[in-house]
């Protein structure tokens, strides 16, 4: 029997545009207060439906959690904007306001119709294996499986996105400290929440494999679209070093026949806004960037191996 498989980047797939009208207004409500809450959840959409994929969820279960992953932070729109939008770490009373989210979500989703059947992608998406979670600290046997991937998902984009307070983190390191999250705690007595499961982790390490081979899949994507760009300059760069060549015998011919000669096939050569001016700086430009890509290229590599050698 063929794999059922759902497409997320299909125009018939569940993107923000192609959802009910009344998830879109509320989705619309996220962006207006929080471009980042938005962008987010939009990113948070996309990992979980992917990790469904290689999780091998049916179709059905894949397009529920991707709009149960799209509205998971719906709650946010009433968390205060200086808290919600902190250039900086919460205090841990403007955490506790935070935490709220959950809960607030999750009253929105159930007051709606429309909105009753993903609420709860709200409610337990930062609740944790090992009972150290919020907002009711359930542990694994109580916690529903979407809940655990949009954790999974959620930590993930959170930690590399660039926030208000937060510098890019390297991918490699992101999945360590997802995989660090996926054993016991050590020294649970001294953590800053009880423990109710010291055997296990805050995460499902099932999820975190196919998060890893998502991550890998992008990360070649990206090479992918690198070697395509370079691909594209080439002939670029060819042209403006024919009319480098030109150039150079322009400036060493002695007759004037000889320099207008050149001249002209510079100015034949010559493209848009590419001038006898410019044209060197734009050459320049071109080689810097093919050399900083390629040297991209290079450290994409390097972290494929890197996180294929990674054990969960």
């Amino acid at each position: 029997m063929p794999k059922e498989i759902f497409d997320f980047y299909d125009r018939t797939s569940l993107k923000s545009y192609n959802l009910d009208k009344n998830m879109q207004y509320q989705l619309n409500i996220l962006g207006s207060l929080d471009i980042f809450t938005r962008k987010h959840s939009e990113n948070v959409a996309s990992v979980v439906c992917r990790i469904c994929e290689y999780l091998h969820c049916s179709k059905s279960f894949t397009e529920y959690c991707t709009i149960c992953a799209y509205l998971h932070d719906i709650g946010k729109q009433f968390i205060p904007p200086h808290i919600l939008q902190k250039n900086g770490p919460l205090t841990d009373e403007e955490y506790e306001i935070m935490k709220k989210h959950t809960t607030i979500g999750h009253k929105i989703c159930m007051d709606d119709l429309k909105l009753r059947p993903y609420a709860a992608g709200t409610l337990y998406h930062h609740e944790a294996l090992n009972g150290t979670g919020y907002p009711n600290a359930l542990e694994k046997k109580d916690i529903p499986y979407e809940g655990q991937i949009i954790r999974v998902a959620d930590e993930y984009d959170a930690i590399v996105s660039k926030r208000q307070y937060k510098s890019h983190v390297n991918i490699v390191d992101t999945l360590k400290i997802l995989i660090d999250e996926c054993h016991p705690i050590k020294n649970p007595e001294t953590y800053k929440v009880p423990v109710k499961n010291k055997k296990i982790g805050k995460t499902n390490p099932i999820i975190i494999k196919a998060l890893i081979k998502v991550v890998i899949d992008d990360t070649e994507y990206e090479i992918s679209c690198i070697m395509d760009y370079i691909k594209d300059l080439k002939p670029v760069i060819q042209r403006l070093e024919e009319v480098e060549k030109y150039d150079k015998k322009r400036l060493s011919a002695k007759s004037k026949n000889k320099q207008e000669y050149y001249l002209n096939g510079m100015k034949y050569l010559l493209t848009g806004e590419e001038t006898i001016d410019n044209y060197a700086k734009i050459l320049n430009s071109y080689r810097n960037v093919v050399v900083t890509q390629n040297a991209h290229i290079k450290q994409l590599f390097k972290e494929i191996k890197e996180i294929k050698k990674l054990k969960v």
